[in-house]
């Protein structure tokens, strides 16, 4: 049984954990690594503004140079 399996639907994982990976190495290299946190409030409050700034304002030339969040809307 995998671990998800265990929880309801709405938990399963989404996409390929290979994807996920990427996202992961960019947090930690952009984020994680370049400062210390003085709480964990301090750490949800600066990963909150670096998820914002990856998803709305980050340019992706394999997204036609477009941030993520405006290149999903343009498929939709």
């Amino acid at each position: 049984m995998h671990q998800w399996e265990r929880y309801p639907t709405e938990y399963e994982p989404k996409g390929n954990c290979l994807d996920n990976a990427v996202i992961f190495g960019l947090l930690k290299s952009e984020l994680l690594y370049l400062q210390e946190f003085e709480s964990m409030e301090h750490f949800k409050q600066e990963l909150i503004e670096y998820l914002d700034y990856y998803n709305n304002f980050h340019i992706k030339v394999k997204l036609k140079g477009l941030p993520p969040a405006l290149h999903r809307q343009q498929a939709l």
